[in-house]
């Protein structure tokens, strides 16, 4: 059997949702569960899709045109949150092909973590129900360090979980503050086309290095 490539990094660490799992089905139930409430009709799903990056703010702005400085956004964003801890993966599932490359990934003993802006309180348990808590080598969520992405602490501690130099790690993320991010944190970065994808500014102009449309695509990068 011909040996699989050397891997081009010894860690590559992903965003969560829209990056390596596809979480948005439980997302946007949440927030059309809001509207169901209230006597309005449920969103289409790919209406709300893009919004799902941008959790709870940017899910309420997208069912009710709210922005955090509404008076009723505290409240819709409380509701929306306990509708998502109640059905956190209902329908969450790894993107296809995430979960071949995450086993070439151990099996080529390249370490790899998480890395997302959703706090500790809903990522440990859907990582749990994932299965990803004990095989990630770093689960760091947006309350981990002082700030959050698109500042690099978060993705430098994980690097630093994980015994690695920044130079030696790849970063994917489907958002633009994915790339500045791990751009900051002087990583090697992938945008992730196939996410939400939710800013407004097209994906060729985040500055990543690669752009991939598939996460099949990420193997010619790590395993070049």
């Amino acid at each position: 059997m011909k040996p699989f490539p050397s891997p081009l990094f010894k860690g590559v660490f992903f965003d969560l949702d829209g990056t390596l799992a596809d979480t948005a089905p439980d997302l946007v139930a949440a927030a059309n569960l809001l509207r169901s409430t209230r006597g309005l009709p449920e969103l289409p799903f790919t209406e709300l899709r893009p919004r799902a990056s941008a959790g709870a703010r940017g899910l309420i702005q997208g069912a009710f045109g709210y922005s955090p400085e509404h008076p009723d956004f505290e409240t819709l964003r409380d509701e929306f949150l306990n509708n998502y801890a109640q059905n956190i993966c209902v329908h969450s599932q790894l993107f296809d092909g995430m979960d071949e490359l995450l086993i070439q990934l151990e099996k080529q003993e390249v370490a790899w973590g998480i890395v997302t802006n959703k706090i500790e309180r809903y990522t440990t348990p859907l990582l749990k129900l994932m299965g990803l808590d004990q095989r990630s080598q770093a689960n760091i969520s947006g309350d981990t360090t002082p700030f959050a992405k698109p500042h690099p602490a978060p993705i430098l501690k994980a690097a630093e979980l994980c015994g690695l130099n920044p130079e030696q790690c790849l970063y994917v993320g489907d958002d633009l503050r994915d790339v500045k991010a791990g751009r900051a944190a002087g990583m090697k970065t992938v945008a992730a086309a196939y996410g939400y994808c939710g800013c407004d500014e097209p994906v060729s102009d985040w500055g990543a290095d690669f752009i991939i449309h598939h996460p099949h695509e990420l193997h010619a990068i790590i395993f070049p």
